[in-house]
């Protein structure tokens, strides 16, 4: 079985490549409840502290008194909304209890600067993900690597207080969140990586580029590699016992390509279905695969692939590219320019509605994933957050238990859900590649 084919490498290169340049813009969680806005002005890039309030930095950052901003990280009011977009987040290093942090390669380039590379261990990072040591310039705030924006920040590893952060509104009246760093009594202004999303996620082009093997990239990685060792034991079972009744780990899987290939791609798309069955597998085991590993709450699991949008995007272009270049000479006609209606129709109804038709499509399929996934992300994280909301983050007792009693039930049951939730996703984005590429090759009628 050739379920890696041609279309199965390029999804993979394909997904892997686009993430790393161009992930969604994730800006750093843990904001406290309360926040003050400042004008611009009276927070640049770099200002100085009072005398001592470097040290103050690093002890006094937990209490709420860091002189740079609100602490990144530090204690208040349990924000059950914030606690789940952080916990969903793509971030340069894999938390797995307390101070212990799986550590990953950090690529990164600054114009001028050049590259550094390193890993998150430079960064000497505590349980809240924030680095207590700056390298070249780069710190790491929520287990996400920021730089600062004044050339002058000495190189090498230097020491660090807390991050802070202040909500800053510039001369256009709009608000942002901008992150501090400390060093040497003076506060320093921290950029977040380079974003190419036009800032329609918040992001946008700043002083460096993060091209690292992220908590994203290292799943996706993961899974490529345990899919292949998967299909490669299933294809040495299928040559041995050619001839005869599959057994074991091939009569597991085999259930999975019978049903893609007799309920998927033949009935969408046609005699032709054999081309575009390795490019439908691949994305069926991949979406799957990244779905059940995102089930299992500890390391290596946990990371929310399928749910970060710029995966979505990149599956859904790779079958946008597949459908339209297979696309014929019938397709295009009853696009473009469909025949027995008058003119006036097609130029000023029909023809703009089948374009937009056309780049429409891969809008429902990686907006149907990445919604999905992440909901059920949420939901479960947000049941896990009753133990923290009706126990007031651990002062009543009798709240807490009463938030254990209620979370596990709902907890387990959605769980289960996502099971299910990520068989289907899988089996919806490849029923609709299958659909969308089929009625791009299907044959006229003749009657």
């Amino acid at each position: 079985m050739k379920l890696f084919g041609k279309y199965g490498y390029l999804l993979i290169f394909s997904v892997l490549s686009w993430n790393l340049v161009a992930q969604s813009h994730e800006t750093p969680a843990g904001q406290p409840a309360q926040h003050q806005t400042t004008p611009a002005d009276e927070y640049p890039e770099k200002h100085a502290l009072p005398d001592h309030a470097e040290a103050a930095a690093g002890t006094e950052a937990h209490h709420g008194t860091n002189p740079c901003g609100h602490t990144a990280g530090e204690a208040g009011e349990f924000n059950a909304g914030e606690n789940a977009v952080h916990h969903i987040s793509d971030a340069n290093a894999i938390h797995v209890i307390g101070n212990f942090y799986v550590n990953l390669p950090c690529i990164l380039y600054a114009p001028g600067h050049g590259w550094t590379l390193t890993t998150t261990a430079a960064f000497h990072a505590h349980h809240h993900g924030n680095g207590t040591v700056a390298k070249d310039g780069y710190v790491l705030v929520h287990g996400n690597v920021m730089r600062v924006q004044d050339p002058s920040f000495p190189k090498g590893e230097v020491p660090v207080g807390e991050p802070a952060h202040q909500d800053v509104t510039n001369a256009d009246g709009k608000t942002k969140t901008v992150y501090y760093t400390s060093y040497n009594n003076t506060c320093y202004a921290l950029d977040a990586k380079t974003t190419y999303d036009g800032g329609i996620l918040g992001g946008g082009v700043t002083s460096f580029s993060d091209f690292s093997i992220t908590r994203n990239v290292f799943t996706m990685l993961l899974t490529a590699v345990l899919l292949f060792f998967l299909f490669r034991a299933v294809a040495n079972a299928a040559t041995r016992n050619r001839g005869k009744a599959p057994k074991g780990l091939q009569n597991f899987i085999e259930p999975f390509y019978t049903f893609i290939r007799d309920e998927v791609a033949k009935p969408n798309i046609g005699p032709k279905y054999e081309k575009y069955m390795p490019y439908l597998l691949s994305a069926f085991f991949f979406i799957l695969g990244l779905n059940l590993i995102g089930q299992f709450p500890l390391f290596p699991g946990s990371a929310n692939v399928t749910g970060n949008i710029s995966v979505t995007i990149v599956l859904a272009i790779i079958t946008f590219l597949i459908s339209t270049f297979s696309a014929n000479k019938h397709f295009w006609e009853h696009t473009l320019w469909m025949p027995g209606v008058p003119a006036v129709l097609k130029i000023f109804i029909l023809t703009p509605i089948e374009i937009l038709g056309v780049f429409l499509k891969p809008f429902t399929l990686l907006l149907r994933l990445f919604a999905n996934i992440t909901a059920g992300h949420i939901v479960i994280l947000s049941f896990v957050s009753l133990i923290f909301i009706l126990g007031k983050s651990g002062t009543s007792m009798t709240g807490s238990i009463a938030g254990i009693a209620a979370s596990i039930p709902l907890t387990l049951f959605m769980m289960a859900l996502e099971l299910l939730v990520a068989f289907l996703q899988a089996f919806i984005f490849t029923m609709l590649s299958a659909t969308y590429i089929g009625t791009a090759i299907e044959e006229p009628h003749h009657h």
